[in-house]
């Protein structure tokens, strides 16, 4: 018998259909409009190469995302004796 708190359901196919969850991550970055013309690119050029404006776009995006995240770094201030 499981425990209480313990028993998952699968999601069902509809839910796994809906969102990828890549796309829910990236959605919350802000950067969802990039990825998509990134996504776009490759499925119609099938060659990354061709893609390196959109991809800039989305790794910059990304970028200035994560930068407020990262700690800033520790400043050593001199004792004031």
């Amino acid at each position: 018998m499981a425990r209480p708190g313990h028993a998952r359901t699968p999601p069902s196919l509809e839910e796994d259909e809906d969102e990828d969850p890549v796309d829910a991550m990236i959605g919350r970055t802000g950067c969802l409009a990039q990825h998509r013309a990134l996504q776009e690119c490759m499925a119609q050029r099938q060659d990354w190469r061709h893609c390196q404006a959109q991809l800039r776009a989305f790794g910059q995006c990304m970028e200035r995302r994560q930068r407020p995240r990262q700690p800033p770094p520790a400043r050593h201030e001199p004792a004031g004796d």
